[in-house]
């Protein structure tokens, strides 16, 4: 038995910014009854990236490790769903699982050391959006780049650039229970607000009010920048850099200003970097795998206690994906951008 799966694929590569057209919902059948070891899944929340705009370009051979999306085929995505079928020992029917799914309506995989989807806890009594998001790779990435990359210690004084999003939101508010100082950035006074008075940012400003961004990372922090994490690239890390004290790391995260514009690289100013003896690395979610569940526990105790706030943009229904991923770029998301399919 079979039936029809919507998925959202692109029509063509993409180069430049995003729009709705670039992209198109079509369907394949699926198997129900899945075949030996195999789990069928009914997606529930998908996630929506900046980063899979690289993979959408036809000239990313820059980033070999990124695997590029074919026009007309499945899109890899985070996501969680519930099983639907499943002819697995590990997996009954009703089970919620999170992990690397896709942008279609049912996900058919086999479980495998490879396979990077688990069962999701119900006992945490966290909504299951919370998976995809602030206990998914939004959440690794920000804890893993924070504080294995960044190595704060207390009183040290923190950047985040693009600060409102699903990592950078997170981040700051991991500086502050480090007993750091920390200031953001965004792109509307609403998201500064945002900043400031829920997430508790000390300072954050509007950099499309700036004129001159390394003159206002200098009136933010007159004492320097210890730690840069790094979503943004372009002029805003120059910028930093110009800023940063001796011996300060900075955390790559993303180059959202390149993924739209290929003319524009993210190219640091390596005077800065090697008078200031500055530490730049770079890293994916994925390179802490190893501290998911450290990860997992202590954040969860801490939205518990009311010490993280967790900001999600949810959109509905498969159709939504293209509009949702091309908002991205606009600016038009706050915290972690989802699609919610049932």
């Amino acid at each position: 038995m079979e039936v029809e799966n919507r998925y959202v694929a692109v029509r063509h590569h993409v180069e430049g910014s995003p729009s709705e057209d670039d992209f198109e919902v079509k369907s394949a059948p699926v198997r129900w009854t899945p075949e030996s070891g195999e789990v069928l899944l009914r997606n529930l929340y998908l996630s929506v990236d900046p980063y899979q705009l690289n993979r959408m370009k036809l000239h990313n051979a820059s980033h070999r490790t990124v695997d590029p999306v074919v026009p007309g085929e499945r899109i890899d995505a985070t996501g969680a769903g519930e099983v639907v079928a499943s002819a697995c020992a590990e997996y009954e029917v009703g089970d919620v699982v999170a992990g690397l799914l896709a942008w279609e309506e049912y996900t058919l995989f086999r479980p495998g050391p490879a396979t990077l989807i688990a069962k999701v806890d119900a006992s945490s009594g966290f909504p299951l959006s919370y998976h995809v998001g602030v206990l998914g790779t939004s959440g690794m990435t920000a804890y893993g780049g924070f504080f294995e990359v960044g190595k704060p210690k207390k009183g040290e004084k923190v950047f985040v650039s693009a600060a409102s999003g699903s990592v950078g939101s997170l981040v700051g508010q991991f500086a502050k229970l480090s007993g750091c100082y920390v200031v953001g950035c965004a792109g509307t006074q609403a998201k500064v607000d945002m900043l400031k008075d829920k997430l508790g940012f000390d300072d954050a400003f509007n950099y499309r009010e700036e004129p001159d961004l390394k003159s206002a990372l200098k009136k933010y922090f007159p004492k320097g920048i210890d730690i840069n994490f790094e979503n943004v690239g372009g002029e805003m890390l120059d910028a930093a850099l110009a800023n940063m004290n001796t011996y300060g790391r900075v955390a790559a995260c993303g180059a959202i200003s390149q993924y739209t514009d290929p003319e524009r690289p993210a190219m640091p100013d390596m005077g800065e970097v090697i008078y200031r003896r500055i530490t730049i690395r770079g890293f994916f979610a994925y390179d802490f795998i190893t501290k998911f569940q450290e990860y997992v526990t202590i954040i969860g105790d801490w939205i518990r206690e009311g010490k993280i706030q967790v900001v999600e943009d949810v959109a509905d229904g498969l159709e939504s994906i293209p509009s949702a991923f091309a908002a991205l770029f606009r600016g038009k998301n706050v915290g972690k951008k989802l699609v919610r399919l049932a």
